[in-house]
């Protein structure tokens, strides 16, 4: 590892908050888990764990590979960054105020999921779920890929990993009944709204070196 650990931190607390907030893998894993019972949405965090994994080393490569051809890419995916993790501000500000009003759905258990439908499910839900896309976009406009080696990309993408299938893993384990999970949808628009504000002043921390090297 050549980087310096907070760069690590960084990326992987911008993951944490995008995971902790409710999307397309946390709610099929709560659903998984609420209708399939605990093994069944262990084997769903496995999954989203292991597509983080991959979402992470293809992102990270493909963009060493631009950063590498292409003059100003860094500088342009950090501009790029700075306006995804905007958008993810609104969104989730907006779903927090929209669950604050009492106008956000409830969930219901997917049943007769076994293990391996389970993870395969959870799989392809990962790798259809535009978030993961945008929020490695944003990431890897923050992370210095031009200047990562080998085995800063395989720490960062184990951390990443370990790091999304813990969550998920408690994810399943604690919402793995109604009663439970109606207690995180109760909780959600908090956490909306904290991840909300959170993106928003990393945006703009993210943005004014650049706003202050055009002027």
């Amino acid at each position: 590892m050549t980087l310096p650990l907070g760069a690590f931190i960084t990326v992987w607390t911008i993951l944490a908050l995008n995971i902790v907030s409710p999307g397309p893998n946390v709610l099929n894993t709560i659903t998984t888990a609420m209708g399939s019972g605990r093994p069944a949405g262990m084997a769903s965090a496995a999954a989203v764990g292991i597509g983080i994994g991959v979402w992470c080393l293809a992102m990270s490569l493909g963009m060493a590979a631009v950063f590498a051809v292409v003059p100003y890419a860094e500088e342009t995916l950090t501009v790029l960054a700075s306006g995804l993790l905007v958008w993810f501000a609104v969104k989730y500000l907006r779903a927090g105020y929209r669950g604050a009003s009492g106008r956000e759905a409830s969930i219901r258990g997917v049943a007769g999921l076994g293990l391996g439908a389970s993870f395969l499910r959870s799989l392809a839900v990962n790798a259809t779920n535009p978030k993961a896309l945008t929020t490695w976009i944003a990431i890897l406009g923050i992370f210095p890929v031009a200047e990562a080696r080998t085995g800063d990309v395989a720490f960062l993408t184990a951390g990443a990993c370990a790091l999304s299938l813990s969550i998920h893993a408690v994810y399943a384990a604690l919402f793995s009944t109604r009663p439970a999970a109606a207690v995180y949808l109760r909780a959600a628009p908090v956490i909306n709204l904290a991840v909300g504000v959170f993106f928003l002043g990393f945006a703009v921390k993210l943005t004014a070196p650049l706003l202050s090297r055009a002027l």
